[in-house]
C-alpha cells in the first residue's frame, strides 16, 4: 500500500515551478495585475450605488404606466400602487387620514410608487384604519411590486390591525413617506 504524502507532492510541485519561471516574470505579472486592478470594479455595492433606477415607459410596471394624478378616489391613483383594501376617501377619512370612529394602525406595509407628475418614485406606507365594519367603499387590490408573504412588510395580504384596540378593518389610507432612492 502506497502512503499519500502531501509535503512531498507539494515540494515537488513547487520545485518544478520553480524552475520554470523566473523572479523578475513573477514580479513583472504582479506588477501588472497591481497596475490594472483600478480598472475593475472592486465591490458589487459599488456598482449597484453607482446605477441610476430605470424610470423609461418601458421599465415602468403596469400600474405606474396607466396611473393617474387627480382622483384618490380611483384605484388607479399614483399613490394607490401597492393598496388592498376599500379607500379611506371614499369612508368618509383622507388619503393619509382615518374617518371619525376608525383608529390608524401603528404599523404598516410599505410601497414604493412613481409619481407620473414628476416621474420620481416615493416611498408611500400603507395603513388599514381599524375598529369600526368594513366600509365596503371603493375596493382596490394593487400589487405592484408586491412580495412573497414571508417578507411581511412589503405584502398587502394582511390586516395591519396590530396594536389597535380593535382588529375590525375598515378602510385603508396611503401616506407619503418620502423621495425613494
Amino acid at each position: 500500500m502506497k502512503h499519500f504524502d502531501a509535503d512531498a507532492i507539494g515540494e515537488k510541485f513547487l520545485r518544478k515551478f520553480a524552475g520554470r519561471t523566473s523572479r523578475r516574470g513573477i514580479l513583472s505579472r504582479l506588477g501588472a495585475a497591481l497596475v490594472a486592478a483600478p480598472a475593475f470594479p472592486l465591490l458589487p455595492v459599488s456598482r449597484a450605488q453607482a446605477a441610476k433606477p430605470d424610470r423609461s415607459p418601458e421599465a415602468k410596471t403596469a400600474f405606474a404606466r396607466n396611473a393617474q394624478i387627480t382622483d384618490d378616489t380611483k384605484c388607479d391613483y399614483w399613490r394607490y400602487c401597492a393598496i388592498d383594501g376599500a379607500l379611506c376617501t371614499c369612508c368618509g377619512g383622507g388619503i393619509h387620514s382615518c374617518p371619525a370612529g376608525a383608529e390608524p394602525s401603528p404599523v404598516s406595509w410599505v410601497g414604493t410608487c412613481i409619481n407620473p407628475a414628476d416621474g420620481k418614485a416615493y416611498l408611500i406606507a400603507y395603513r388599514d384604519c381599524c375598529g369600526k365594519p368594513a366600509c365596503g367603499q371603493c375596493p382596490c387590490d394593487n400589487t405592484d411590486r408586491e412580495t412573497q408573504l414571508y417578507n411581511p412588510q412589503l405584502n398587502n395580504d394582511v390586516i395591519w390591525c396590530f396594536g389597535t384596540s380593535s382588529m375590525e378593518y375598515h378602510c385603508s389610507t396611503a401616506v407619503l413617506v418620502g423621495a425613494a432612492g
